[in-house]
């Protein structure tokens, strides 16, 4: 479809995606876009990671050293919002 057609007929555009289908964008004959399904999920994998993380959400080490290295480099004044 292209970029025109798309614009014209947007709705039904979204209409067409909502549905599953995938909408490839052309512009003088060049892809330059996909307007694809929203992928569809009620939040129920993410709940059931942060179960999994309760408790064993740690902080690497090496990453915890990094940051207080670079904190203590930049200063306090190096905070915007340090009072």
């Amino acid at each position: 479809m292209t970029a025109s057609e798309a614009s014209r007929n947007f709705s039904s555009v979204l209409d067409r995606a909502e549905r599953g289908e995938t909408i490839v964008v052309t512009r003088a004959g060049r892809r330059v876009a996909l307007i694809v399904p929203a992928p569809r999920a009620n939040g129920r994998a993410l709940l059931d990671v942060f179960h999994r993380w309760r408790g064993n959400a740690g902080i690497d080490e090496k990453f915890a050293a990094d940051v207080a290295a670079a904190k203590e480099a930049a200063g306090e004044d190096a905070d915007p919002w340090h009072e």
